[in-house]
């Protein structure tokens, strides 16, 4: 995972900077400095940067939430504009029921739905769209409002770039995702969903974002321990990054569960049913098609990938008992601990009883949490640039 690197690319402008600075003050008395590490624009630009990490784990929660009360199909077009602005007259509410209406949810899931239940869905999904608008400004205006007041140096405006085109490239691709389940399939005689594949690489650049912008704005508002570079830290550092990577997979993992109802094949556990390994773990064929479309060993790879995160976790931290590391340091530590077990739990609960929407809920939303924390340590973690 290559999050750790390339938002830091982002910030090695910093010392450099501040002896440009001082040299430039020192020949020009008169001139105006530019912002310097520590300095008021930086913690602004930090600030914002985890404000907008905010509002992209926003989305994610309510898009989580959408995804399981199955609101996701329910506005069948995409206006940038236009649809801002909700259906008020009783003839609005049914021309956009009759539209909904022609397409295969309705057709073959919610055929006997009423308008009352359809505003529901529809307010659902409404209130994704216009929260991922929402996000679109909170990183483009204020990116806009820094770049003309010069606080971001060659190296942050290219992040910045990236991050608003980023979430441009969000919001298309949430189109693309759900454009998968409203197209007519009539060989499939499966419940209409969104693509599985398309929802993971949705959830994936959603993730993305939001790991780039809080290690950015974490790196700029916490100041760096300088810990001495020894065997023992560098290995728990290393540790920490693949640990990371792992708790990420495990959460992209989870589109592919949410996507194909996946968390309702086997409702136990430790056992997947009376075995450890199902009967029907490798049913498709080719066999490699079993691992992103046979709900069963999506559902398997998930309990594997789960476990395998709860354990490094642990390691993790009993590795750092045997290091000398600040409280800070050591608190993140402590937290990724805590959260991964409280996850753990939340996730077998949500198994065991049949996935309730509150419950799931809050477990996917915990994967955004154990990810934070993770980002955290990695952050405290990270080296003292020379």
């Amino acid at each position: 995972l290559s999050i750790s690197t390339s938002p830091s690319r982002c910030l090695r402008w910093r010392q450099p900077q501040q002896r440009r600075a001082a040299s430039e003050a020192a020949a020009h008395p008169g001139a105006v400095a530019p912002p310097v590490p520590g300095s008021a624009a930086e913690r602004l630009v930090g600030r914002w940067l985890l404000v907008c990490s905010g509002t992209v784990a926003g989305a994610v929660v309510l898009g989580g939430v959408t995804r399981l009360t199955e609101s996701g199909l329910s506005m069948v077009d995409w206006h940038l504009v236009r649809e801002m602005k909700p259906p008020q007259t009783q003839q609005e509410w049914e021309a956009e029921f009759q539209k909904y209406q022609q397409f295969p949810e309705f057709k073959i899931l919610n055929h006997d739905m009423t308008l009352r239940e359809f505003k529901f869905i529809w307010y659902m999904e409404y209130s994704h769209r216009m929260w991922g608008r929402v996000v679109g400004l909170a990183y483009v205006l204020p990116a806009v409002y820094f770049w003309r007041k010069g606080w971001l140096s060659s190296s942050m405006k290219g992040c910045v770039l990236a991050l608003c085109g980023l979430v441009c490239f969000q919001g298309l691709l949430g189109w693309y995702m759900v454009k998968s389940g409203l197209e007519e399939k009539p060989d499939s005689h499966d419940i209409p969903r969104v693509s599985q594949y398309r929802l993971a690489a949705h959830l994936g650049s959603a993730l993305v974002l939001y790991c780039a912008s809080l290690w950015s704005g974490l790196s700029l508002l916490l100041p760096q321990h300088k810990l001495p570079e020894t065997y023992q830290l560098l290995r728990l550092r290393r540790f920490a990054h693949g640990t990371t990577g792992l708790i990420f997979l495990t959460a992209l993992s989870g589109a592919f569960v949410a996507g194909l109802d996946a968390g309702l094949v086997y409702n136990s556990f430790p056992k997947m049913g009376e075995r450890w390994i199902p009967d029907d773990l490798l049913s498709f064929s080719p066999v490699l098609k079993n691992i992103f479309e046979n709900p069963t060993t999506v559902q398997f790879n998930h309990r594997i990938l789960g476990i395998t995160s709860v354990t490094a976790i642990t390691a993790l931290y009993l590795l750092s008992r045997k290091i000398p590391l600040p409280r800070r340091t050591k608190i993140a530590v402590a937290s990724l601990m805590a959260v991964a077990y409280m996850q753990v739990g939340l996730g077998i609960s949500t198994l065991l009883l049949y996935v309730p929407t509150p419950l799931a809920a809050i477990h996917q939303s915990g994967s955004l949490a154990l990810l934070t924390v993770a980002l955290w340590l990695m952050n405290e973690l990270r080296r003292v640039p020379k």
